[in-house]
């Protein structure tokens, strides 16, 4: 059986075999995936906001836990508190992603790149249709399960299918879901600020699935041999290729011994003439490996999302310029700004450290947490240089851990792990949701 030639187990330079023209269009074919991939996604967490609210004028014949405020005392908090924490929104447009991310990588190979793509783009189309036209809660929170389906599919199965490319393609799909935050964000509020109704908005939001057949199906530049509908079978790899491709990086691996750590080698020693698809032992050892990048990625984004969906909307300046809401809006705007900006950063700057990233991301945890509960901050102006720079770290995080995953693995086990690690950051985000919520319930009672 024809193997399917990964370009990505080269050096970071190109292939021979592979034109400018072609690079060029692997680059803007993921970008374009990455953007639509989770464009719905984003969209969702303000659409459903909006119809739900809808739903709720609509039906609000006896009060329900959505909402009820959180006032049990009959007092009023000295936050001005939204009836219902964005953690709780979050949860449900992360659980399915988690559940996916957790579970996929031990059988999706088996499932042809072809045919999850059109998994991808029926789900992302389900959940602009269902929301649009929902009547009830229940069918609205449908919706966005399908909408995170689509997004966690998408995400572990594009990250798998970079290592058919040239590795600069994880720069192009980086920076298009960092994109996709701005991008669907300001799109949403431009069409509903021109005058059209949420239903209406997300039933123009169609184009999304069909930009992403497009860019998949039409833009991207295949290797001959790439199996789009049938099961790829590993084939055995060569002994010298395997040398050459393990992360062998002198100063980098000096650099970490001097430093008492290990270097990561997530390839076999024993790669040589080994032939068949990855057995449970393997993928057990390839999970252990991956723990150094993927536990710091975690908690990158539990303390971003923390910060984002349970401490954010109770950073409230009463006496600055902008009303709450736009406050609110300011700060997530900046910080998909900051993510967009890390994420397209990875031609300029390469950060290996993720811990150290991680390590920041929670002083920003705690400082605003702490200015939550103290109320020391001054202005919002200070509130929206730490969001921005929130993103920044994220977005970093995010695509570097990526990128040295793809580089710092061998060739028969980097489908699974880029697949497999890309539950770290979904992890992170729901246990942040599952804090954030009587987080925020907490500080609304004071």
């Amino acid at each position: 059986m024809d193997q399917a030639v990964s370009v990505n187990a080269d050096p970071d330079m190109p292939s021979d075999s592979e034109g400018r023209s072609s690079r060029w269009r692997n680059w803007t074919g993921f970008w374009l995936l990455g953007l639509c991939n989770n464009f719905a996604y984003v969209v969702m967490l303000s659409a459903a906001h909006d119809i739900l609210k809808q739903q709720g004028s609509h039906n609000s014949t006896s009060p329900t836990p959505s909402t009820v405020a959180l006032d049990v005392e009959g007092g009023k908090s000295r936050y001005d508190c939204s009836p219902v924490s964005a953690a709780a929104v979050l949860l449900a447009d992360i659980l399915p992603t988690l559940l996916i991310k957790f579970s996929a990588p031990f059988f999706i190979h088996k499932v042809p790149y072809g045919f999850r793509v059109l998994v991808c783009v029926a789900t992302a189309i389900a959940s602009f249709l269902v929301v649009s036209f929902s009547s009830t809660v229940w069918i609205s929170i449908l919706g966005v399960i399908f909408a995170s389906v689509s997004a966690g599919l998408g995400e572990l199965s594009f990250l798998s299918l970079t290592v058919f490319f040239s590795r600069d393609v994880l720069g192009g799909w980086g920076s298009g879901t960092g994109g996709a935050g701005v991008a669907g964000a300001l799109l949403y509020s431009a069409l509903t600020q021109a005058g059209l109704s949420p239903r209406n908005t997300l039933l123009v939001m169609l184009v999304v699935p069909v930009a992403m057949v497009i860019s998949y199906f039409f833009l991207l530049v295949f290797p001959p041999s790439f199996p789009q509908w049938k099961c790829r079978e590993v084939e055995s790899v060569r002994g010298g290729d395997s040398q050459s491709r393990r992360p062998l990086l002198d100063d980098t691996e000096e650099e970490e011994r001097e430093k008492g750590v290990e270097g990561v080698f997530i390839m076999s020693a024993c790669e040589d003439k080994v032939t068949g698809p990855l057995t449970c032992i393997e993928k057990l050892n390839i999970i252990k490996g991956l723990l150094r990048f993927v536990v710091p990625l975690g908690v990158v984004y539990f303390a971003e999302y923390f910060i984002n969906q349970g401490l954010l909307e109770l950073l409230y300046f009463p006496n600055f310029y902008l009303s709450h809401a736009e406050q609110y809006r300011w700060y997530q705007t900046l910080y998909q700004v900051g993510v967009l900006v890390s994420r397209s950063s990875l031609c300029c700057v390469k950060f290996r450290r993720i811990w150290a990233l991680s390590l920041l991301q929670c002083v920003n945890g705690v400082l605003l947490l702490l200015s939550v509960y103290y109320q020391f901050l001054p202005s919002a102006w200070l509130v929206f240089v730490i969001v921005l720079y929130e993103g920044l770290l994220g977005g970093a995080a995010y695509v570097n851990t990526f990128y040295f995953i793809s580089k710092e693995t061998g060739d028969r086990q980097r489908e699974f792990a880029m697949a497999t690690a890309s539950v770290g950051d979904s992890l992170g985000i729901a246990i942040s949701g599952l804090i954030a919520f009587p987080v925020h319930r907490y500080f609304c009672s004071l």
